[in-house]
């Protein structure tokens, strides 16, 4: 059974705060090799929610929830490469979706993993667009954004 920890930013630890971004930064920006600016602000908006999945007490798996016009927006779903094949971004997937309930939900997945977020719910809803040199998918989980 995996334990998901989440968070508002305002209750992050510095520790689990500089782990989290670490290893986002390490997968996305070094592993993908998309020099972007990572560190966007977003994380430290007060609706912000982080969830992450930890081994040996570092975080292995993470992903944040943002408020978006009424919806709640999914982002910044990544795994370590060693933690990989374990299910681990379902499981947070799955704990994310317990926490919005009903509400309408969007992403941005990269296009290769439209078939995956489709296992929750998830559509396409708009053109593929290049986001930092990868093809990416507009997505929606539609709800009672009420």
């Amino acid at each position: 059974m995996v334990t998901i920890r989440s968070s508002r930013f305002a209750d992050l630890d510095p520790r689990t705060a500089y782990r989290l971004w670490q290893l986002r930064i390490d997968v996305f920006v070094v592993e993908q090799e998309c020099p972007y600016p990572e560190l966007d602000g977003r994380d430290m908006e007060s609706d912000a929610l982080h969830l992450w999945v930890e081994d040996d007490g570092a975080p292995v798996g993470c992903l944040r929830i943002l408020e978006d016009s009424g919806s709640a927006r999914i982002g910044r779903v990544v795994v370590a490469r060693t933690h990989r094949g374990r299910g681990l971004a379902a499981e947070l997937m799955r704990a994310t979706l317990e926490l919005v309930g009903e509400r309408r939900c969007v992403l941005d997945a990269q296009s290769h993993l439209t078939c995956w977020y489709a296992r929750f719910g998830f559509a396409p809803s708009g053109p593929e667009f290049l986001e930092d040199g990868i093809p990416h998918t507009p997505m929606t989980r539609s709800g009672d954004t009420a």
